[in-house]
């Protein structure tokens, strides 16, 4: 079974070169990397905020934090797709720290 990940991957792609008139992912790759970071850093933003009211909220600020992060996620997303990367690179990175405790893995980073 395809991932959600490799299927929004193949979507992205194929709408980096669609019409920007057409399409959302056109329009941001047309409009270039720094409108594409503009977004990132916005998605961010605004997933820290909702994060900050799911802490002591009910269900429907939990599902505010949701919505926020599939924003990040998806706009991250196309970030790496305009740079040419491929999101199972990120993938391979996570898996690759596993059974690495967070303390050597940041302390590996800084070598």
């Amino acid at each position: 079974m395809r991932d959600i990940l490799d299927e929004l991957f193949d979507v992205l792609a194929s709408r980096r070169s669609a019409d920007p008139a057409d399409s959302y992912v056109a329009s941001l790759h047309h409009r270039g990397l720094n409108k594409i970071l503009e977004k990132v850093g916005e998605e961010a933003t605004e997933t820290l905020l909702a994060a900050k009211d799911a802490e002591g909220g009910g269900n429907a600020e939990r599902q505010a934090l949701i919505a926020e992060t599939a924003d990040l996620w998806f706009h991250s997303l196309v970030m790496l797709s305009h740079l040419g990367l491929d999101h199972r690179d990120v993938l391979d990175e996570l898996g690759q720290r596993f059974g690495i405790s967070g303390h050597e893995e940041k302390a590996a980073r800084s070598k």
